[in-house]
């Protein structure tokens, strides 16, 4: 059996647990505190040296890590992960995006509220992720205004790596109300087949 080592409240992790219900695999589930410091102990470490979480181990024993390299090994060879060499390199586009113009503010502004508490000291640095952070949610606003999903017609892989994030940007102090066609897709996403809720306690 697979076995993820993650944090339920964790977009990362979030994006691996929803798409494992959407393909119907079942996995063991290893939760792991990372601001306890259980990424850093030398069992987790023997096992990701990065010490980061999601960690996805294989049947056979082998480890992989990084969320969007799990979600396109777990995808490959269905619908969510297509096989055309356009449409593969316009899921990756999303998914880069995700990790350099996305993450880096709504994830981690969503960590200064959400998981830090908004501490005193870290407000300037809350402040710094709201601009780029809109910018953000306005490209994916531009290209959701004109295609159902971010790469067409076709739900993928990347509107799970974006969703992930982005449904629960409110907890990192960004309004969503501005963003019509992404509050939209927000639903599509929500209604796929096998969705499942990000388990906040």
């Amino acid at each position: 059996m697979l076995t993820l080592y993650g944090d339920h409240r964790s977009g990362n992790c979030y994006k691996v647990e929803l798409l494992l219900a959407q393909l119907g695999r079942s996995y063991r589930f290893v939760d792991v505190d990372v601001l306890r410091g259980q990424t850093r102990t030398p069992e987790f470490l023997a096992l990701n040296a990065n010490g980061k979480i999601p960690l996805l181990q294989l049947e056979d024993g082998r480890c992989l890590a990084e969320s969007n390299a799990i979600l396109c090994y777990l995808a490959d060879g269905t619908p969510l992960w297509p096989a055309e060499r356009y449409a593969r390199a316009q899921v990756l586009q999303w998914m880069f995006f995700e990790q350099y113009s996305h993450e880096p503010y709504i994830a981690v502004a969503r960590f200064i509220v959400a998981y830090l508490g908004r501490p005193a000291a870290r407000e300037a640095d809350l402040a710094a992720k709201m601009a780029p952070g809109h910018k953000a949610l306005a490209v994916m606003e531009r290209q959701l205004a004109t295609t159902p999903f971010l790469c067409g017609n076709d739900y993928t892989i990347a509107d799970i790596a974006l969703y992930a994030y982005t449904h629960v940007a409110h907890e990192g102090e960004f309004d969503l109300t501005p963003y019509p066609a992404l509050r939209d897709w927000l639903a599509r996403v929500r209604a796929q087949p096998g969705h499942v809720e990000m388990i906040r306690a």
